[in-house]
């Protein structure tokens, strides 16, 4: 199972984000390197989300991030997670009793829950209309498959690097988007080990 088909599946969109990828690309590495200077400098975060898939269904949540590698979507009522744990991201759907797991390298996060990810090579400033706010988009020419990553930031001088993540739109390969809005973002905020395991999933009786 993708990572995109699983972000399709467990779900209001930033149109910011959304219609980014259709704008010319331009490339100032000073904006990169800040970029990269908050991924470094924001080692933890928490914050909720809203999560909204390309049919406009929605979910909310918490989210907890460690760097390097590792996440915690915890989507709440719906009873679901998506966990990172440094190498491998695992969604659980307790409701059906499954989980399907792939590498971290292979999906569109790996961009943001890399230390000091190679933001030159594969990733782009996308010109926005508010001053305020600072796109990258993000895709390895080199592993196509693996999708794009458009992440949006607001400058803010109280944020790792002046920059305060506001959410992004990942993109795969069949151009279906799934956005991620955030809120209440915290960083560099004490986040225990154990955000980042699971209860293992009990299969459901056939009837």
């Amino acid at each position: 199972m993708s990572f995109s088909f699983t972000l399709t599946r467990v779900l209001a969109p930033i149109a910011i984000i959304a219609t980014a990828s259709s704008v010319a690309l331009a490339a100032p590495s000073r904006e990169l390197a800040q970029v990269e200077t908050h991924l470094a400098s924001a080692q933890s975060m928490t914050a909720g989300f809203v999560q909204t898939d390309s049919r406009n269904r929605s979910l909310k949540g918490t989210l907890a991030l460690k760097r390097p590698g590792r996440i915690r979507f915890d989507y709440g009522n719906a009873n679901m997670l998506l966990v990172g744990n440094g190498k491998t991201l695992t969604f659980v759907d307790y409701e059906v009793g499954q989980k399907s797991a792939w590498p971290i390298s292979k999906s569109p996060l790996s961009v943001l829950l890399s230390a000091r990810p190679d933001l030159q090579r594969i990733a782009r400033v996308v010109p926005s209309d508010d001053p305020r706010v600072l796109l990258v988009r993000a895709r390895d020419a080199r592993r196509p498959e693996f999708g794009t990553l458009i992440l949006a930031f607001v400058k803010s001088g109280s944020a790792p690097g002046g920059l305060l993540l506001e959410g992004w739109t990942a993109i795969d390969a069949q151009n279906k988007r799934t956005t991620v809005r955030l809120d209440g973002q915290r960083y560099n905020v004490a986040v225990p080990e154990t955000s980042f395991t699971f209860a293992e999933p009990k299969k459901r009786k056939k009837a």
